[in-house]
């Protein structure tokens, strides 16, 4: 075993991570913090800090992601607003390829969202019964009418 006093603050992080992946490891293998102090050949002390260490690290790297999440719901809750405000179907000095740019766009982009919503059919099926898919014709299929 490596002598603590005499390595570096880096090598002594990198020796901390490595044991709390094995301890990771080990846990999720279902061995007891004795068998897994055993094992390693620290305190069971140090093996429950480093349990409560990874969960931790787990706990905020799902914060992060569930902020991220909210930022990309508002983010896209702007975009629509915005689309629904600029009218793009009825902009009369738009040509007819960009016309047809933004109506695949649109499709393609309503397709990519629904099938995100009927996600939350493996994680929320009681908000989503047995479809999220709203009843009609899907964003392929859908029909653009003349406006006003």
């Amino acid at each position: 075993m490596t002598d603590p006093k005499t390595i570096s603050v880096a090598q002594r992080r990198a020796l901390v991570a490595e044991r709390r992946a094995r301890v990771e490891e080990l846990t999720r293998d279902n061995w007891t913090i004795r068998d897994i102090a055993k094992e390693l050949g620290v305190s069971k002390d140090v093996v429950y800090r480093d349990r409560l260490a990874t969960r931790a690290t787990r706990m905020a790297m799902y914060r992060d992601k569930a902020g991220q999440a909210a930022a990309a719901m508002a983010a896209l809750r702007a975009a629509v607003t915005a689309a629904e405000a600029a009218r793009p179907a009825y902009q009369i000095l738009v040509d007819d390829e960009t016309a047809a740019q933004w109506l695949a766009q649109l499709r393609d982009d309503a397709a990519a969202l629904l099938a995100v919503a009927d996600t939350f059919r493996d994680y929320y099926p009681y908000l989503t019964g047995p479809t999220a898919t709203p009843p009609g014709p899907t964003a392929t299929e859908a029909v653009v009418r003349p406006g006003p």
